[in-house]
């Protein structure tokens, strides 16, 4: 069955950065859309990064120049790496596995989550 395991969330000082990993099993992962996202308390979940099967990634402008998408094929994992991060980078960080082979911004886009990792920024 499909399995995604994020691990790499912790705490850093605002300007630090951090790479989240995404451990994907049971399916191909070059074969779907990829995506991060992230929630914090009392916000609603917003996508953060995603890739698709041919490798196009897209990302939203509130993060853009700050962070970026790629997977590793031969070990099926994907990965998000986080430079400059902000005290409002704090939030709950899930990978999601999306429907088909190209992304859709939203969370209705994905059908398979991970149990998420915590990223929280001090300033």
């Amino acid at each position: 069955q499909v399995q995604l395991v994020e691990s790499g969330g912790g705490s850093v000082q605002a300007g630090g950065s951090l790479r989240l990993s995404c451990a994907a099993s049971g399916y191909t992962i070059s074969w779907f859309c990829m995506g991060w996202f992230r929630q914090a308390p009392g916000k609603e979940r917003e996508g953060v990064a995603f890739i698709d099967s041919t490798g196009r990634v897209d990302y939203p402008d509130s993060v853009k120049g700050r962070v970026t998408i790629f997977r590793d094929d031969t070990k099926s994992t994907l990965y998000l790496q986080m430079n400059s991060l902000q005290p409002e980078d704090t939030a709950m960080y899930y990978c999601a596995r999306g429907r088909g082979l190209y992304c859709v911004r939203s969370a209705s886009g994905f059908g398979y989550w991970g149990q998420g990792t915590q990223v929280t920024v001090s300033s």
